[in-house]
């Protein structure tokens, strides 16, 4: 079957992708082949583009890191084309803008790598809000150092020195919603004490 140039650079883009994504999870051809089932020859041989990729080997791999299919194949966009959200990288981290217009208050999706752990102090204006998606996080607050979990969120003044980081052999997936001008996050809804 012949494909069309457009197919062709995108099948060429798999074996790199799905390579990328498990450096960047800090996962071992070993550890991905025990979890898929796939042997660790296939699983090379695919992520150097010398295996074609099929769906009988995408898919355990795709439910192995949890990621959509589309993501790992890099399925064209759908849904409103205005509406373009692109990662890009900034200190090592891998950075998805997650607001578009130019609010004061700024949300991102944020992928820092196992091995940023070594503390870089800063300040800046703003108050930052911060939620563990996945992983754990250090952050480090003034003379405050905490590790937060999946699930668990922070909020402080940026004026005070601070820095946060991966913790463990694993990346960290983190929201943060900044507000450059010190504007903080309004919780409008609490959950109800529990009657005895």
């Amino acid at each position: 079957m012949e494909h069309t140039p457009a197919i062709t650079a995108t099948l060429a883009e798999v074996g790199p992708r799905l390579r990328r994504l498990r450096t960047q999870r800090g996962i071992t051809l070993t550890a991905l082949a025990e979890t898929t089932g796939i042997s660790k020859s296939t699983l090379s041989r695919l992520e150097s583009g010398q295996r074609r990729p099929s769906l009988e080997l995408l898919l355990p791999i795709a439910q192995a890191h949890q990621v959509p299919l589309d993501e790992l194949v890099g399925a064209p966009q759908v849904g409103d084309p205005r509406v373009r959200l692109v990662a890009r990288q900034a200190n090592g981290r891998t950075v998805l803008p997650l607001t578009r217009h130019a609010g004061s208050l700024q949300a991102w999706k944020v992928v820092i790598p196992a091995d940023q752990t070594v503390p870089d102090l800063r300040v800046h204006e703003g108050y930052e809000w911060l939620y563990v998606l996945s992983g754990q996080l250090r952050l480090v607050l003034a003379e405050h150092d905490f590790l937060l979990r999946a699930g668990e969120a922070a909020e402080f003044d940026t004026r005070l020195p601070h820095w946060f980081g991966s913790v463990g052999e694993h990346p960290v997936e983190i929201l943060s919603i900044l507000g450059r001008q010190g504007e903080r996050m309004h919780v409008r809804a609490r959950p109800r004490e529990s009657r005895r």
